[in-house]
C-alpha cells in the first residue's frame, strides 16, 4: 500500500467496526449456549451462511479447479471444520473473555506454521516474540493455579487449526481470488461439519435458526469490515484495535452473561496481542525494505 494511499483512521474505524462484530458473534453463540450440540449449531451456522455465496458463485464456476487445488480445497475445508468445531465447544465450556484472548493465537502459530511449512524464516526477534506470546498464554491458563478445563484445550486447538487453514489460504490466495478461497471454505466446512451435526442433531425452534442465522450476518460482516480496514491502513495500524475485542468481551461477559473480570485473563491477552503486534510490525518494515528503491536509485 503506498503511504499516499493509506488511510489510518479510516483503517481504525473498520477495525473497531470489525470487532464489534465479532464480539457480537460470540455473544449470539454464547446465548444460543447448551440449547443446541455445539457441532449442530456449527453446522447451522455455516449452512445458513451459504446464502451470501450467492453474489460469487459466477466467479467459482469460472475459475478452473485442478487437482491440487482441490486437495487444498478439501484440506483447507478439513482442519477448518475441525477448528470451527472445537470452538463452538469452547464458548459452551469457558468465559467469551477467554476464548477471545486465546483466538489470539492464531497468528503465533502461524508464524511457527510458515517457518516449517512455507519456509519462510523465523528471525531471532519473531522467536522471541513467539515466546512472549506464548507466556501470555500460560498467564491466561495459570496451570497449577486453577483447573484447566476442556473448553482451554479446546480453544490451544482451535487456534492450531486455524493457524493451518490460515496458511493453506495463503498458498491459495496466490492462484485464485480471494472470493473464490471463501466461498469454497463456507462450502467445505458446511459438508465436513453436516455429518457432525447428524451424530447429534436436535429439532432446531425458529427462533434458535434466527439467531444462529445472525451469526452468519455478523461473521460476514466482520470478514468484509476487516477487508475494508487492510485496505485503507497498514495491518500494522490496524493490528493493536483487535485488542479491543478483549475490552468488549470482558465487558459483554460481565454485563450480559454474569462472568467475572478477570484481570490475568485481560493481562495475558494484551501480552499475546503485544507479541503479534510486534511480528506484524516487523514484517511490515521488512516489506518496505524490500520494495524501497536503493539511495542513488531515488537521484536518478
Amino acid at each position: 500500500m503506498n503511504e499516499q494511499q493509506a488511510r489510518p483512521l479510516a483503517g481504525v474505524v473498520w477495525m473497531l467496526v470489525t470487532g464489534l462484530n465479532f464480539v457480537a458473534v460470540t455473544a449470539i453463540v454464547k446465548h444460543v449456549g447448551d440449547g443446541l450440540p455445539s457441532a449442530q449449531a456449527a453446522f447451522l451456522r455455516y449452512a445458513l451462511g451459504l446464502v451470501f455465496l450467492l453474489p460469487v458463485l459466477g466467479r467459482m464456476r469460472a475459475e478452473p479447479l485442478g487437482a491440487r487445488r482441490v486437495k487444498l480445497f478439501g484440506l483447507r475445508g478439513l482442519v477448518h471444520t475441525g477448528g470451527v468445531a472445537l470452538w463452538f465447544f469452547a464458548m459452551t465450556q469457558i468465559s467469551i473473555s477467554e476464548v477471545t484472548a486465546m483466538n489470539y493465537l492464531a497468528p503465533v502459530y502461524v508464524t511457527i506454521g510458515a517457518a516449517l511449512f512455507l519456509g519462510e524464516r523465523l528471525a531471532a526477534r519473531r522467536i522471541a516474540a513467539v515466546c512472549v506470546a506464548l507466556v501470555g498464554a500460560m498467564v491466561i491458563l495459570r496451570p497449577g493455579f486453577r483447573e484447566i478445563s476442556p473448553g482451554h484445550l479446546a480453544m490451544l486447538g482451535t487456534a492450531v487449526l486455524f493457524a493451518g487453514s490460515y496458511l493453506i489460504a495463503k498458498l491459495l490466495s496466490t492462484e485464485v481470488a480471494p472470493s473464490v478461497v471463501v466461498g469454497w471454505l463456507s462450502i467445505t466446512v458446511t459438508i465436513g461439519l453436516a455429518p457432525l451435526a447428524a451424530l447429534v442433531w436436535v429439532t432446531p425452534t425458529m427462533e434458535q435458526l434466527g439467531w444462529l442465522f445472525l451469526v452468519a450476518v455478523f461473521a460476514t460482516a466482520g470478514h468484509y469490515t476487516m477487508t475494508l480496514a487492510f485496505r485503507a491502513a497498514p495491518v500494522a495500524v490496524t493490528q493493536p484495535v483487535t485488542f479491543l475485542q478483549l475490552v468488549w468481551a470482558v465487558l459483554l461477559g460481565w454485563l450480559v452473561f454474569d462472568e467475572g473480570v478477570d484481570v490475568w485473563v485481560m493481562l495475558g491477552g494484551a501480552i499475546i496481542l503485544g507479541a503479534v503486534s510486534f511480528i506484524t510490525w516487523r514484517e511490515a518494515m521488512l516489506k518496505r525494505a524490500q520494495i524501497t528503491p536503493p539511495d542513488p536509485a531515488t537521484k536518478t
